[in-house]
């Protein structure tokens, strides 16, 4: 593509959820690429012809990215080294970054320190150094943690209430976004996430886990049945993705929910999956202690998505569960999801 420095690219992914349109190929940076998310956005850019460099954290173990690696530039960066993630931006020369990278999102990370230094600190860092390389796409992942406890959909004007030190760092991440895109005139929107499921999931989660169990005929130790979330597939986000970095005219800095605007109780999971694949045994109500962020309501207003990206989930809790489904049964690493829970 030549050494030109990058330049906006004011072609427009597909929507409504349909397919995106016809685009030349980018070259693409992805932090976070080891992780969930970032592993089916690989996936995604890799099918549409993109050059990528991805990002994973030294020493972590890219399972996610089995089949992959000689496909893409592999980087083990630790974006609280700024000279180094300033090196690496300007050897990679991306038209777009996509910012995955967190710290804290599973119980088990529980370093309060080393989430402010990776989800802020590293989010300035990797910023910074998108605007000194002239980049100047980059899309920012937030958290639907980044509200609190709701009592309803909340909107992206709504006062914030986190309810971690994850989230708090989160919403100061995204709040830095905001700011540098309105001072820099740098495309930087906020993806915040609400509750991805899909293929390649963290084992332990509640999806990947029901599934595992549920083609042996069993069900998991459960939570309160009232227990709900805004369940949103995976492919959906990684289209979510393409349209913030590609859709023009946004509002410098925007934050988008991503979300379905549809409220699942774990009941009404629990259901779906004993239906879908015959499972006869009863759920324990109770079984597992409660989490501190159990709620029974956890809902998005997805308005502000739909009306300035043209976005919308295209899956459905039970579409997008047949699919994972469909994944674990023939997916070579089936053997990480048994015995979860």
């Amino acid at each position: 593509m030549g050494d030109a420095l990058p330049t906006r690219d004011t072609s427009q992914a597909g929507r409504s959820g349909g397919p995106p349109a016809a685009r030349r190929p980018r070259r693409v940076l992805v932090t976070g690429a080891a992780g969930f998310v970032g592993a089916n956005l690989v996936r995604r850019l890799l099918r549409d012809g993109d050059s990528l460099d991805v990002v994973i954290h030294p020493g972590s173990t890219p399972w996610r990215l089995a089949g992959l690696t000689r496909r893409v530039r592999v980087h083990a960066v630790d974006l609280t080294d700024a000279p180094r993630v300033g090196a690496l931006v300007r050897a990679a020369r991306p038209h777009w970054v996509f910012h995955l990278a967190a710290y804290g999102a599973y119980a088990w990370q529980e370093d309060i320190a080393a989430m402010v230094q990776t989800n802020l600190a590293g989010t300035a860092h990797l910023v910074q150094a998108c605007l000194d390389a002239g980049v100047d796409t980059v899309v920012n992942t937030g958290s639907s943690s980044e509200y609190g406890f709701k009592t309803h959909a909340p909107s992206e004007r709504e006062w914030l209430e986190p309810n971690s030190p994850y989230a708090v760092t989160k919403a100061a991440a995204t709040l830095f976004c905001r700011h540098t895109a309105q001072r820099e005139g740098l495309r930087l929107p906020t993806l915040r996430l609400y509750s991805v499921f899909g293929p390649w999931e963290e084992p332990g989660r509640l999806m990947p886990t029901l599934a595992a169990h549920g083609l042996t005929g069993r069900l998991p130790p459960l939570v309160a049945p009232d227990t709900a979330r805004d369940y949103v597939y995976v492919d959906d986000v990684s289209e979510a993705y393409l349209l913030a970095a590609t859709v023009a005219d946004q509002e410098p800095g925007a934050v988008y929910n991503v979300c379905t605007g549809v409220q699942t109780t774990l009941r009404e999971v629990v259901e779906l999956t004993r239906r879908l694949l015959g499972v006869r045994a009863q759920p324990r109500w109770g079984s597992m202690s409660p989490r501190a962020w159990d709620t029974a309501v956890w809902i998005g207003d997805g308005t502000r998505i739909r009306t300035a990206l043209g976005w919308q989930p295209r899956h459905t809790v039970e579409s997008g569960f047949r699919r994972l489904v469909a994944w674990m049964r023939r997916s070579a690493v089936r053997d990480r999801y048994r015995g979860t829970r």
